[in-house]
Order: C-alpha cells, then structure tokens, then sequence
C-alpha cells in the first residue's frame, strides 16, 4: 500500500516536472521562432516525445494558455494598481489599455489566437480574453460616465482595437516610433476632446 503511494506521489512529480519543463522550452521557443512554430519542434527540444506533450497540452491554445498564466497575474495586478491609484478615470482607461497592450504583444503572432478566442468559446484562451475585455468595458464605462469617453465605444472594439495596434506595432513597415503613434490614434478615436469636459459642462474658454 505504502510502495504504490510512493509510486504514484513520483509519477505526480515526473509528470509536473515534465510539464513545467516543456512550459520553459516553449516560452522560449515561442519567444524566438513566434507562436506559429512546430509544436513538434518544441517537443524535440525539450526531449519529450509528441504524445507527452499533447498528453499536457492538446493543442497550441492549450499551451499559449498555460503560458500566459503568469502573464494573465501581472496584468491583473497592474489593473487593481490601476484602479486603486489613478483618480482620472479617462488617463485609467488609457492606463489600462497600455497594460493591455504591452500583454498582446508577449509573443509575435499573440493577437491573431486572441482575436479568434473571443469567437470561440471552446478556446482555453476564451476566458481569459472574455475577461480582460470585461475589465476594458468596466475601466470604459467610468470614463463614460465622467465625459471622457466617447458614448459610442464598446469596451469589445477596444481590446479588439489593441490586438491590432499590437499587429501593426510587428509588421514590416513599423519603427520605433509606431507603437507611441499608433497608441496616440487609438486613444484620439475614444477620447472625448477636452472642450466637451469642461468644469460645469461647457466649453473651455478660447
């Protein structure tokens, strides 16, 4: 009873030590070659065959998933930093959408599995996306609320919107001064100009 305890506490830890390997040779294979590299390849490199590892991770969504975990914390809390230290809730939502931002573009290729998961709800990255798009509406609605943004954005075409600032940011014609333009266009269509959110509701003084 005791033997058979013991051999299934090891084959727990083989399996998780397996796991958490293959998660850094793919956090590192995707950091080199992009999302869109050989799941066989990243088998080969971490020394495991393909069965072990679709037995952990059934396909590249699964994957991406797990690795974005970490990722997915960080974002999280710089959102309740956020929320907790920004007072204007128009430079939150911008705040918010950087974060965002700056979490898309943690692989090359990221934006397009994002894109198809907020179709997809089987996806492993449905939840994640459905979520953080959540928080985009709920950071939105603030600024709605006290004249800073337009009344006619949703919170969805804004994570959609940074999906695609984050693929313009890598494609070819980009440089280093894209991501600040490309930003600065994105907040200039769901920001309401300062004249409209005066004190008191009127227009600033000329």
């Amino acid at each position: 009873m005791g033997e058979a305890a013991a051999g299934e506490r090891r084959q727990r830890t083989d399996k998780q030590r397996n796991r958490t390997h293959i998660l850094e040779v793919a956090e590192e294979f995707f950091a080199e070659q992009g999302i869109t590299g050989s799941m066989d390849a990243i088998a080969k490199r971490a020394g495991v065959g393909p069965g072990t590892l679709y037995r952990h991770f059934p396909n590249r969504e699964a994957l991406l998933a797990a690795l974005l975990q970490a990722r997915d914390e960080e974002l999280e809390a710089r959102r309740d930093a956020i929320q907790r230290e920004v007072t204007d809730s128009r430079d939150a939502l911008a705040q918010w959408l950087q974060a965002l931002g700056e979490w898309v573009t943690a692989f090359d290729g990221l934006p397009e599995p994002l894109r198809v998961a907020l179709t997809e709800s089987t996806s492993p990255l449905a939840i994640t996306c459905q979520g953080f798009v959540t928080t985009t509406e709920d950071f939105l609605r603030a600024a709605q609320r006290d004249g800073g943004a337009q009344p006619w954005v949703r919170g969805r075409d804004l994570f959609l919107s940074t999906l695609a600032t984050a693929w313009a940011r890598g494609a070819a014609m980009a440089d280093e001064s894209s991501p600040d333009a490309l930003n600065s266009l994105m907040r200039t269509g769901w920001e309401t100009p300062a004249a409209e959110t005066a004190p008191g509701g009127g227009e600033d003084p000329a």
